[in-house]
């Protein structure tokens, strides 16, 4: 008989995040002495802006050693609806945003709130990999909405609402997105907002981590806007990315009011409140100066630049121009290898640490996800080595 411990059924159904696989199989072959070149993680290379720094020293010093109430400081979450009023056009209640460690948090607790056996959940393909692996631990189906090269990676508002059923419970939206940098049309967006007035059963999980990060002159338009909507549209959002932040574990969400007791329960069941000097950081990041962040997004800007053009300049690959966030997902297809064999060429024969299209879902397959938060210097190189390498593999 054996004595091994016997697993709940539902911990078979999660999957994982597969740039932190790639970044620990890069850091051994580096322990081995391999010169490896990382574009795989989705971390802004610059270090967190020193005003914020200070701040979380300060808390440190000025005794922030205890338990927070569980959604956060005051403070925090005062300058979070600031925030929101600010950047996003919406006034919303301090009492309906809650400070999570992280992210990930707003997306589970939404996710466990609405995915049951029986229930659907509609998210994005090729999407950020958790959500797929999310929906299915919690029992719903997941049922994707198609992101496509051809549409610029958004979706069109019919395709999505055609999917809805009376099973369906949530729809996550990701604009701009990981891992295409797709952004949604503000028209899509309209569409979609004018369709589900007529499905009052569909919550909306709004992923707009990367609001702040768009280029070319597009402003981010959040999905809070929509004030018909606005009792059941959940916003996520953080500072990992925007203040390069990510080591801190700091984010939040914006709950309908009747939802954010059910979310505040959830908080005090798993981490019971996020870090109280990383809030008191937060405050300064969203109420400090931000030059810092108009820098980081000037650098970023530069560094899509070159490497959409490279990567165009590679045998078998094409790129289309990423709108947002920090990523590249050229088509591959063209070099006749599978994603996820082309990865983990790129890796060992040159070095590159990249992710497959397939890490983000089926329709990723085609497409390789190279992250463009690394140096000018790196992403050269990373360019260089790869058409080397692929130099006589395309047709």
């Amino acid at each position: 008989m054996s004595t091994r411990n016997q697993l709940a059924k539902r911990m078979s159904l999660l999957g994982t995040e597969t740039a932190f696989e790639v970044l620990a199989r890069a850091k051994a072959l580096q322990a081995k002495g391999a010169d490896i070149v990382n574009l795989g993680i989705g971390a802004p290379d610059f270090r967190t802006p020193d005003n914020i720094v200070e701040a979380g020293r300060k808390a440190l010093a000025d005794g922030a050693h205890f338990y927070t109430p569980a959604k956060g400081i005051p403070e925090l979450r005062a300058a979070v609806a600031e925030d929101v009023a600010r950047h996003r056009g919406v006034e919303v209640d301090p009492d309906c945003v809650m400070i999570v460690p992280g992210g990930k948090p707003t997306m589970f607790f939404a996710i466990l709130m609405f995915g049951e056996p029986g229930s659907e959940i509609l998210y994005p393909n090729p999407g950020f990999p958790i959500y797929e692996s999310m929906i299915r631990f919690s029992g719903a189906e997941p049922v994707p909405i198609e992101l496509l090269e051809e549409n610029g990676f958004s979706f069109s508002a019919e395709s999505v609402l055609a999917r809805i059923t009376p099973r369906t419970r949530l729809l996550i939206l990701n604009t701009p997105a990981n891992p295409t940098g797709g952004v949604v049309p503000l028209e899509e967006l309209d569409r979609l907002a004018e369709g589900l007035e007529a499905h009052p059963h569909v919550t909306v999980l709004a992923d707009e981590i990367y609001s702040r990060m768009t280029y070319d002159g597009f402003r981010h338009e959040s999905f809070l806007r929509y004030e018909a909507l606005r009792d059941r549209t959940i916003l996520l959002d953080g500072w990992s990315k925007t203040y390069s932040m990510t080591g801190w574990r700091l984010g939040y969400g914006v709950w309908p009011r009747h939802l954010v007791d059910h979310a505040e329960r959830l908080q005090i069941n798993s981490n019971s409140c996020p870090s109280a000097p990383v809030q008191w950081a937060g405050v300064e990041a969203l109420r400090g100066p931000q030059d810092a962040v108009d820098r980081m997004m000037a650098a970023f800007d530069e560094r899509r630049r070159i490497i959409v053009d490279g990567l165009n300049d590679v045998p078998g690959f094409s790129c289309v121009t990423p709108r947002g966030a920090f990523y590249a997902f050229p088509n591959v297809t063209g070099t006749g290898i599978g994603s996820k064999k082309l990865e983990e060429k790129l890796l060992h024969e040159a070095g590159v640490a990249i992710l497959s299209g397939t890490s983000f879902g089926a329709l990723g397959e085609g497409y390789l996800r190279f992250s463009y938060a690394a140096g000018v210097d790196d992403i050269r190189e990373a360019l260089r080595r790869v058409k080397d390498c692929l130099a006589t593999v395309a047709p």
